[in-house]
This record gives structure tokens, C-alpha cells and sequence, in this order.
């Protein structure tokens, strides 16, 4: 049995998916959780790139790694302590979520064995191009995503806006305790 150097990248990029998941949600300091996240989100556009889908492997990096981690490490560090632990679940806490987890698992391996063996692949189709994309990102017809695209800078201006209020408001405060 052969194995070729994209599925050596690929095992590689998914064991590191699966162990910067785990320990992004098992970290008892934030700003690790943040960093095994850094790593998750960097090795999900690892995958992307071994696809060929290097739009997607942009937005990925540029989209989540550059703006969303870069506002989830910025509010961390303005509203608590970087090397401030987090409190430890307690047992019936961590009992649900395992068997949470559990069941989840069990109904996605229910829904990929009932539904994956009925689809068919799809033809091999051409790359899009840029400008169909940006189409239909933009337009306003059917299929096109203009709406979601200005609800979600809403937000992200809200968020911004929320963060410049939160580091104003730590600032006075570190103000009148000195």
C-alpha cells in the first residue's frame, strides 16, 4: 500500500485538528484555549490548501484567524488576569457534557451512515472565478448574500465598538485603585 505525501499532510493536519480541539476546550488558562484554537483554525486552512480550495483557505485565515481570534485574544486580555486560571466543572457538570458529547457523536454517525451512501458525487467542475464570487457575496438576488454580509459588520462593529467600551471602563478602574 502506497501512501502519497497528501495523505501524510492530511493525517498530520487532522491529528492536530483533533488535539488542539481537545485541549482548546480542556486548557484552564483562556489565553491557551485562544492559542490551541490559533492552531485548530490554522490547520483547518491547511486542509482547505490540500483541497485546492485556496479562496476558501484565505477566508479562513484572513476571516477568523485575523478577525475573530484577534477579538477573542483582545478580550481576554482586557476583561481578566492572562495567567488567571478558570474554575474546574464540577462532576455532574462534566458528566452531562460527556454524555452530551457521546450522544452527539452517536447522531452524526447516524445521519453520515443513513444519508452519505445515497449521494452521488458530483461531477468534476472548473474553479470559480474570483468575480462569480464576489457576485454572489454582494448582489441582491436570489442566491446572493448581500444582507448577511452587512449583518454580520454590524456586528462586528458592535463588537469592536463593545470592546473600546469595556477597555475604557477597565481603564477607570485601574485609575481609581491606584
Amino acid at each position: 500500500m502506497d501512501i502519497a505525501a497528501s495523505d501524510i499532510i492530511f493525517y498530520i493536519l487532522a491529528f492536530v485538528i483533533a488535539v488542539s480541539s481537545v485541549l482548546t476546550v480542556t486548557s484552564k488558562k483562556l489565553l491557551h484555549s485562544a492559542v490551541y484554537l490559533l492552531f485548530t483554525l490554522l490547520a483547518t486552512a491547511g486542509i482547505y490548501f490540500e483541497l485546492n480550495y485556496h479562496f476558501l483557505a484565505a477566508v479562513q485565515i484572513s476571516v477568523y484567524i485575523g478577525g475573530i481570534l484577534v477579538l477573542l485574544v483582545f478580550s481576554i486580555v482586557l476583561t481578566s488576569k492572562v495567567g488567571e486560571k478558570m474554575d474546574t466543572a464540577s462532576v455532574c457538570k462534566a458528566a452531562i457534557t460527556a454524555l452530551l458529547v457521546i450522544l452527539g457523536a452517536l447522531f452524526c454517525g447516524y445521519i453520515i451512515n443513513t444519508y452519505l451512501p445515497d449521494v452521488k458525487m458530483a461531477p468534476a467542475q472548473q474553479e470559480v472565478d474570483m468575480n462569480t464570487i464576489g457576485n454572489s457575496l454582494l448582489g441582491t438576488g436570489r442566491f446572493e448574500y448581500i444582507l448577511p454580509f452587512e449583518a454580520i459588520s454590524v456586528l462586528l462593529l458592535a463588537c469592536i465598538i463593545g470592546g473600546i467600551l469595556i477597555a475604557k471602563n477597565n481603564k477607570k478602574k485601574e485609575g481609581e485603585e491606584e
